[in-house]
């Protein structure tokens, strides 16, 4: 896999959990990191990143505000890769969702990363060049809670599908991964409350193991890579397996210790 030095890589969402493995995994390897997080704080991951040697510039900013979005992204001189991260969830059933938290999800999800495809694809047509990658989720293809989560991240694969079409003839790819749960800072303070909440979702797949932050990075820095330079529309999971089907169900179905 080629590296990424003289490229700047703009994260969202990068201030914690996924987005700052990604933005280590990138500036690891010589790429210029753009930050862009409403949670930016003096002494987080900006610190965290430039103590590793890592090229880092964070700009705080709400990706559900498209002039903010605008004004930001002419602010970077140059995008080779864009990595549509950040993401958040209320209301883990429909019952809890009324129309004003479902328009702010689906505005801050999906509509967010459309305004920061919509605003980076101007510096890529330029270049004849540039990856985006979407970060979507398992929920986009089933219904695992989260409703207005899960349709934002049905949005963004569709949305990914869309981008690979019509910016291909500018030499640029668009793919999206779909990962399962994820071994964040949110799930650690979810296990505080709850110490079986872990054993329990990993009853539920079939590695028996939830997905750590580093399995995503590395498969997003494949699709960003040259290495995956006829890789575009493509929509991966990963997932530990979960989207290969239940296995909770085939174990008690065929009655085997699988």
């Amino acid at each position: 896999m080629s590296g990424f030095g003289g490229k700047t890589v703009v994260i969202t969402g990068a201030a914690g959990g996924i987005g700052l493995c990604l933005a280590h995994w990138f500036g690891s390897r010589g790429a210029q990191i753009v930050g862009l997080d409403k949670s930016v704080t003096s002494g987080g991951a900006a610190s965290t990143l430039e103590d590793a040697g890592i090229n880092t510039r964070f700009m705080r900013l709400d990706i559900g505000d498209a002039e903010a979005v605008e004004a930001a992204f002419s602010e970077i001189e140059r995008v080779d890769v864009l990595v549509n991260n950040a993401g958040y969830s209320h209301h883990h059933v429909l019952r809890l969702t009324d129309p004003s938290s479902w328009a702010e999800e689906i505005n801050g999800n999906l509509n967010g990363a459309f305004y920061c495809a919509h605003a980076a694809a101007g510096s890529m047509k330029e270049n004849r060049s540039g990856v985006i990658v979407n970060i979507a989720s398992v929920n986009g293809q089933g219904a695992l809670g989260d409703p207005a989560y899960s349709a934002a991240k049905a949005g963004m694969i569709s949305m990914t599908r869309t981008l690979a079409q019509e910016l291909g003839k500018y030499g640029i790819r668009s793919n999206c991964v779909m990962p399962g749960t994820v071994r964040t800072p949110l799930w650690r303070e979810r296990a505080q409350k709850d110490p079986d909440v872990l054993k329990t979702l990993e009853r539920w797949y079939p590695l028996g193991r939830i997905v750590e932050p580093e399995e995503v990075a590395s498969v997003v820095g494949f699709l960003a890579s040259d290495a995956a330079s006829a890789v575009s529309g493509a929509i991966i999971p990963v997932d530990c397996g979960l989207s290969s089907g239940n296995i909770v169900m085939t174990r008690e179905l065929t009655l085997e210790d699988l």
